[in-house]
């Protein structure tokens, strides 16, 4: 029962990303309203996070799995997609490369802000 209510809990948040989504008219997919409502939540304490951390834990680690109906659908547009290749190959390299290179510097920035705190202290 403890999994049912965890579970519940995460589908009411998410709900409500659908909802924000509806109501609002930004280019803003649900699920990140739901991702940021949820982090809202957490951070408040409006939601426990033993409330929800062992569903949390259990979708996380089935993830992949959720990933391989988007393959298939790829796997059936290949005739369109093939066209295409080279571009989009191009841009998940581009894209991933300024991913890498954007996380890393805001963790130097990150780490330095820290130390810099550390020392005043």
């Amino acid at each position: 029962m403890k999994y049912v209510k965890q579970f519940a809990m995460i589908l009411l948040v998410s709900f409500a990303g659908e909802l924000l989504n509806y109501l609002l008219p930004l280019p803003v997919p649900a699920s990140i309203y739901g991702l940021v409502l949820m982090l809202v939540c957490l951070l408040t304490g409006i939601i426990k996070l033993d409330a929800v951390r062992d569903t949390a834990c259990f979708l996380i680690e089935i993830m992949p799995l959720m990933f391989i109906p988007a393959a298939v659908g790829l796997m059936a547009s290949w005739s369109v997609i093939k066209e295409n290749l080279l571009a989009y190959l191009v841009i998940a390299v581009v894209t991933t490369v300024a991913v890498m290179a954007v996380s890393g510097l805001v963790t130097q920035g990150v780490l330095k802000r820290s130390r810099k705190e550390e020392g005043r202290k």
